[in-house]
């Protein structure tokens, strides 16, 4: 029998994500009930959903109080970021399962009160940590697991947020601004910073973080810039930012994210209108955004190993680069692509078995000639229906974190069919967002913080 969720939230992850695997595959699982309150996005996904007109709420509280009359199994919750905590603690009462989107909660104190209510209710959350799903980096993890390269002792990844995508989501979008979400390095990294603590499989003896607010400011506006691009900017045929080029001319075949995020009207003269007056038609310059718009973080832990997070929204590519160094070999991939190269220091090293990836090219270094192995791990970046791309993969993420958004909710109906308790740790899982806080309070105070201090 499916299993039937209540999906809190109808944005661009409720919908888009979560919603739309549900509806492909009806022998699993199905959309139940639907919240939201905007109503073309609650009817959109109800519609597609075919959810009941009594099941479509415009406020979450009513879905979660109605649970047990509609027969729900589980909750999916995507509300904005400060309405997670709200919405969690009281899924968690109902005793469902809940699947909640990172950030699990935008303050320190917000993220213990919903630990503790987990403890105290044995509550079975997964959290929207999607990358440990991604085929990139189970292949990573498992090489690292079998002792090829040796200890792990360094560990650096770097988040190329892209240039059009910082504009879209911190600068016009929801994540813009502090007050009404969270710190750049929680709302954005938290998936990386999740990933450096799977790696290190233990917590952090010290977080340092540095970075700023430095181009996206209204002392940095060309001449005469208005405040939304189509009043008549001058700086029209120049500007990297320009709105009606992102969204009516390069996404022009898209109607899901980010175009849907602009409104019901995704035509043409629907998106200029939208653009005219809406957030996402404001000058980059003059906008209401606070979030950093670059930031470097180190992570020091227990065990030896040393982690850097280096984000920046200057960047041609909307894609993760990693670098991990152990003591008998080397790990450089890149996200986007889905390759990675392996460096084997000693003659008698084995590659092991990865499954699902595929071995490429395998050469030499100099001077000791010691063996280098290419191997591809997720999707292809060259889809046919694409054609070619440039070297290093250009194109952005529209496509669901490389494979990690259906693998998620896909791992999350398969434990639930099998009625089987949360796939990750959840203090665990929560650790990445202690690490942001802690970063975010190291940049703001520019002393490292020692984790028992959190």
């Amino acid at each position: 029998m499916a299993i039937r969720l209540g999906i809190l939230g109808a944005g661009a992850r409720g919908s888009d994500t979560y919603g739309r695997w549900a509806i492909k595959r009806p022998d699993r699982a199905a959309v139940a009930a639907v919240a939201d309150p905007v109503p073309y996005r609650r009817d959109r996904l109800a519609d597609a959903g075919t959810v009941p007109a009594a099941h479509r709420y415009a406020d979450w509280r009513d879905l979660i109080a109605d649970a047990e009359a509609i027969g729900l199994d589980a909750f999916v919750i995507a509300l904005p970021d400060r309405l997670h905590l709200d919405a969690a603690l009281a899924a968690i009462e109902t005793g469902l399962p809940v699947l909640l989107e990172k950030p699990a909660a935008t303050t320190a104190g917000d993220l213990e009160a919903l630990a503790s209510a987990a403890r105290d209710r044995k509550a079975r959350i997964w959290i929207g940590h999607v990358m440990r799903y991604q085929p990139f980096w189970i292949a990573i993890r498992r090489l690292v697991d079998s002792g090829a390269i040796g200890r792990l002792v360094t560990m650096r990844v770097e988040e190329n947020i892209g240039f059009w995508h910082y504009a879209h989501s911190y600068v016009r979008g929801n994540w813009r601004n502090l007050a009404t979400s969270s710190p750049m390095v929680l709302a954005k990294t938290c998936h990386d910073l999740d990933m450096i603590r799977w790696f290190a499989g233990e917590s952090p003896a010290s977080v340092a973080s540095a970075g700023s607010l430095t181009y996206f400011r209204s002392e940095n506006a060309p001449e005469g810039a208005p405040g939304h691009c189509l009043d008549g900017c001058p700086a029209a045929d120049s500007c990297p930012f320009y709105a009606p080029r992102y969204y009516v001319e390069a996404l022009a075949d898209r109607d899901g994210w980010p175009v849907a995020l602009l409104g019901d009207d995704t035509s043409p003269e629907g998106r200029l209108e939208a653009l005219r007056a809406g957030p996402y038609g404001r000058c980059v310059f003059h906008s209401d955004n606070d979030v950093v718009d670059h930031q470097q973080t180190v992570v020091d832990f227990p065990g030896g190993l040393t982690a850097t997070l280096s984000t920046s929204a200057f960047t041609g590519q909307n894609t993760r680069t990693v670098r991990l160094t152990g003591t008998a070999g080397e790990i450089a991939g890149n996200l986007r692509t889905g390759t990675f190269e392996v460096d084997l220091f000693s003659p008698a090293a084995v590659l092991p078995v990865l499954p699902g990836a595929r071995i490429g090219q395998r050469f030499t270094r100099p001077p000791l000639g010691h063996r280098v192995f290419e191997i591809h791990a997720g999707p292809a970046e060259d889809e046919p229906s694409r054609g070619p791309q440039p070297p290093g993969g250009g194109a952005p993420d529209h496509r669901g974190h490389s494979g990690g958004d259906e693998a998620l909710i896909d791992a999350f109906v398969t434990a639930l069919e099998g009625g089987e308790s949360a796939a990750t740790d959840l203090e665990a899982a929560l650790d990445s967002h202690r690490m942001a806080f802690a970063a975010e309070r190291s940049r703001l105070e520019r002393r490292t913080i020692p984790w028992e201090a959190m």
